[in-house]
Formats: C-alpha cells, structure tokens, sequence
C-alpha cells in the first residue's frame, strides 16, 4: 500500500529511538510519517542513527541480508555500504552530523528546507541535551569553580530548536526533556516557565522572521487533559508535573519520567482526545528472560568460566551466610542463597560478544523485539566485576527475589559492605537513600526497572541483573529491551559509548504512541 508521509526532522537526535517510533508508525488509512533529516552531534550516536537510516531505506521489508552480516560481524560498515551504494548516500545525507549552536544557521535552514520541500505538514521532534537540566547535572556543576548557570550554554539549546520553529513554523513538534527541567532556575526564574511561553509564540523572540506570517502554538501535555483554556486560546495545567510522562504507565518496562510538551500551530485542528491511553505494566523479566544466560567477568586476575563457578560456590563458606542460617529474620534468604549455589552451572554462552549466535524465542512480550533473520543478540557482552562485587551481587539479587525489592546497604552482611566512608553511615541509616544506600540496586523481575540513564556506562552496580546465577550488571542489549528497542537495532562505538547512547534514548515504544496523537490532529 503507497502511504502518505509526512516529513519529520529529528534535532538533538542522539542514536534515534524517538524517530524510531515515528518511522515505525503507519495506519490502514495510508498516513505514515518519514524522518527526512536527523541532527546528531556525537559521532557514535551518529554512527548508530545513519546505519537505521540505511535500514529504513528499505522500510522493513526486505532488508537485503548484508546488513544482518554486518549486525553479526561477518562484515565491516564500509563492506556494507560499498554494497548499497545509494541508500547509504541517502543516509548519510538524511543522517547529518553537526551541533546545533555551533553549525552556520543559514545551512541548517537550507538542509531542512530540502527536507521539507513541498509539504503543507510537516512534524518537528527532539530535545535539547539534558546535563544542565538534570538533577544529577546540577549537582555537578556545584562542585565546579565558579559556576555560573547564566553563563552555561547547555540551558538555551532549546533556543535553537525554538530558532528552527520560528523559521520553518512545523504544524506540530514535540519536544522532550528531563525531568529536572521543571525544577530547573536561571537568574531566579523556572527555566521551563519562559520555556513555554517562548514555544508558545516564537516569533515573539525572534521577531527577525517579520516576512513571514507569526503562527501561534498550542502547548499540550501528552499525559493529562487541560483543566481550561485561557484567553489567548493556550491549554492550562495545574502543575509543571502535568507534563511528565510516566513510561511504565504506557507498556514501557522501566520507570522512566521525561517532560514531553506537543506543540499545535494555530491553524490546525486540536478537538478530541490528545492525552496517551494508559497500557498494562511490563516487567523487567518480561522483556528479558529468552536473551542469553551469561556470566560476569572478573576485572583483577584470571578470568576463566572455571573460576567464576568456583569463587561463586565458595559463597556457602563464608562466615556471614553462616551467620543468617542462626537469624531467624533472614532465614528465607539464607535458604535462596543456598538453593541458587547449588543451581549454579557454566553459561554456555559464557560472556556473550558483540554478537551471540543463539535462538531468541519469541513469545507475545517479546515480538516486537525479535527477528528471526538476526539469528542471534548483538551488543550482548558483559563486563568484568571486583571479586566483592561478585557477592555483593549474588546477595542483592537472591534478596531481591525473596522481597520483591533491592536491599539498601543495612541489609548487606557487614563483611559485604563496599571500603568506602559513606557504606558504614548507609548501613546505620545515618545517611539519605540517594546519597549512598541504594548503591547497588538489582533490577526486580516482576516490576518495571528503574530508569535507565547514560550512568550506566560507569559502573553496573545500580544496574544488576536479577537472576543470581548471573551475577552481574545489564549488558547493553538488556538495557536496549527496558528502553524497547528491536535487536536488530546496532548501537554502533565501544561498549562504553552503546550504554550512553541507550540511556540518552527516548523509548520506540513510547515514541510510537507520540506518533499515534499527532496522526490523529493531523489526519483531520
């Protein structure tokens, strides 16, 4: 069926999971939206959204076999795209590497204006980068000498996207962000306040657009219908929060909040339901349970299938396990631990790779994942761990499957708690959960899992698989699942940087459902 695409561009794009979303939409009416050009600054996360770009070239459908012989490692990037000569060309060219801010105006304006072309609509997505915005930003820059929050260019990024707006007037655009944008100040004054109000009317700000007709924008939340309507026609909210999106109340497994805001140009049709419908939650295990069994690695020493079992069963010798056998209060996770030493055998996939042969089963949770082309899990390697954090994992994770929930540090044996100042205070409660006593935190199997953030690439440890016969933190392709991405979706770079590009993402799942509303405002 020929469908009607309507033009989409990505900025601040990262790896692409939001134009993921967007490109997988489509309707039986024959309406589907085409991200005509992304903007992407990193190179790896550039990388990554040019080889789905090659991908979607092709629309889904026939996917010529040597892309999955390069996801398999049978052939370089370059290999494959002397192949493909022309949809690689087209990639590139829609796929573009540059920072906003930093890049000549008048060639970003000239770049969207071929993108768009003709279109009477066209969708405008992304969001600005989040580090000075984000909690964990924020607390970071205070430690910096003489920061100053007005003089920090990463607060008026937005600007850029609000610059494009005001220049090419998209009939719709969604915006995203952390959080901690509700809560962020500058000069004294909630950044995301004046952020609406500019989105709200950008030719205000940008009155050198004066040739053009000034549009107007209604702002919406995507998670709560307006309480009214106030005189200028501007949707009203009774909080900031209003804005957040709670991913594991739309079938996203993983908490993850993000402040999303729609924008409707003052001309287009806004009547009806414009609020996401909630989905039954999914659980981490859910998505997770037919990848892999595989091992953690050892990052002092040998590291060898036989030692990892070895220092594994070694665990029903220690004197703190002999200790919870004589407390009543912690018999049932003595027995777990038991049981789980006893069970423990050699992954036959030891540490996984950057691409594991292996038959994925696909069930009714993980369908969406699957393709039986792949004929395997790429991105699945896991990392090397401390021999203490060994047990301290195999602890967290069979406490975890008795309680249902991860243990702060006073749970922990004393003999298991980390060398550090902090662990003694947590683990007499003298400190706040967030400073120090969820440090290491296993990701239940029957809830949705925590947020995954691009921390994730420094350590595992809040990161830790539930099943104790791992022993060990989420591999990238894990991650990939929580934020719903399919497996044949290549996070390109090192290791290190695949987990950045994961935890940056917006999930596809959730982003298919954005695409959803605003086919709906524009099908009218």
């Amino acid at each position: 069926m020929e469908f009607e695409r309507i033009p989409v561009i990505d900025l601040f794009a990262g790896p692409g999971g939001l134009g993921e979303g967007f490109s997988k939409f489509n309707t039986d009416t024959g309406f589907a939206f085409e991200i005509k050009l992304s903007i992407e600054k990193d190179l790896h996360a550039h990388t990554t959204l040019r080889l789905r770009r090659f991908f979607w070239h092709f629309r889904g459908k026939n996917v010529p076999e040597e892309y999955y012989m390069h996801l398999r490692g049978e052939i370089t990037l370059e290999q494959l795209y002397n192949q493909y000569q022309r949809e690689a060309e087209m990639a590139e060219e829609q796929a573009w590497r540059a920072e906003l801010g930093d890049v000549n105006p008048d060639e970003v304006d000239n770049r969207l204006r071929n993108a768009i072309g003709n279109s009477p609509f066209w969708v405008l997505i992304g969001g600005p980068p989040c580090q000075a915005y984000s909690t964990a930003g924020r607390s970071r820059n205070k430690g910096v000498k003489n920061y100053v929050a007005e003089n920090d260019d990463r607060h008026f990024l937005y600007r850029e996207y609000l610059r494009i707006i005001a220049s090419h007037w998209p009939s719709i655009f969604v915006m995203e962000n952390v959080r901690g944008i509700l809560s962020s100040k500058v000069n004294g004054d909630f950044i995301f306040e004046k952020i609406l109000k500019d989105l709200g009317n950008p030719g205000a700000t940008y009155r050198k657009n004066s040739r053009k007709r000034k549009y107007t924008y209604r702002l919406f939340s995507l998670a709560k219908t307006p309480e009214a309507v106030n005189s200028a026609g501007q949707p009203k909210y009774a909080r900031l929060d209003d804005f957040v999106i709670r991913s594991e109340e739309y079938g996203v497994p993983q908490a993850r909040h993000r402040v999303f805001l729609v924008g409707v140009r003052e001309d287009i049709d806004t009547r009806g339901a414009l609020t996401l419908e909630k989905r039954r939650s999914v659980s981490t295990r859910r998505v997770l349970h037919t990848l892999p069994r595989l091992r953690s690695g050892f990052s002092n020493g040998k590291d060898s299938p036989e030692r990892w079992l070895e220092w594994l069963r070694k665990i029903r010798h220690e004197k703190w396990l002999k200790r919870m056998s004589q407390d009543e209060t912690s018999s049932e996770i003595y027995q777990e631990i038991v049981a789980q030493t006893e069970s423990l055998r050699r992954p036959l996939k030891d540490r996984g790779s950057e691409f594991v042969r292996y038959n994925v089963t696909r069930t009714a949770s993980t369908e969406s994942y699957v393709d039986g082309r792949l004929g395997g899990v790429c991105n699945s390697s896991t990392r090397s761990h401390m021999d203490e954090d060994l047990y301290r994992y195999f602890f967290a994770a069979c406490y975890t499957k008795v309680k249902g929930f991860s243990p702060n540090l006073c749970e922990f044996p004393e003999e298991l708690l980390p060398l550090h100042k902090n662990a003694s205070k947590a683990a007499n409660g003298e400190t706040r959960s967030g400073d120090f006593s969820d440090r290491f935190r296993v990701q239940a199997a029957f809830r949705p899992a925590t947020t995954v953030m691009s921390h994730i690439s420094k350590d595992g440890h809040y990161y830790v698989h539930y099943d104790p016969t791992q022993c060990r933190s989420l591999t990238v392709r894990e991650a990939a699942r929580l934020q719903t991405f399919p497996d044949n979706y290549l996070f390109c770079g090192p290791r290190t940087q695949q987990y950045i590009q994961v935890g940056n993402a917006v999930p596809p799942l959730l982003a298919y459902q954005i695409a959803e509303i605003v086919s709906k405002i524009l099908s009218k």
